[in-house]
């Protein structure tokens, strides 16, 4: 049996003049709230040293997104390494093997 497509509701985006799904306009909104929350926290003068693990821990939603991101551009990391790789001495490149068996 076909599934229904879901109906989008569009929710005017204030900044932009533009009409965003029901959904992205929520995406827009958690966004715009944890990055409220970091720039809060950069912005604190009582803060000396940054910690991100503070950040990820104490922003809601921040460490799942994060994580989403960093998983979606895997792809990007991976190429980055592979094309870093031709400048590698052939000791580097052994090093690195290495590394790599003890990770199985």
């Amino acid at each position: 049996m076909p599934r229904k497509s879901a109906q989008i509701t569009a929710v005017p985006d204030k900044e932009n003049n533009e009409t965003l799904p029901d959904e992205k306009h929520d995406e827009v909104e958690q966004l715009n709230r944890m990055l409220a929350a970091v720039l809060n926290y950069l912005s604190d003068d009582e803060v000396e040293e940054i910690d991100i693990e503070y950040l990820l821990d104490h922003t809601e939603g921040l460490r799942q997104w994060w994580d989403q991101y960093r998983e979606r551009n895997r792809n990007d990391i991976e190429k980055e390494i592979q094309e870093s790789l031709g400048g590698l001495s052939l000791k580097d490149l052994e090093s690195i093997r290495e590394k790599i068996k003890d990770l199985k």
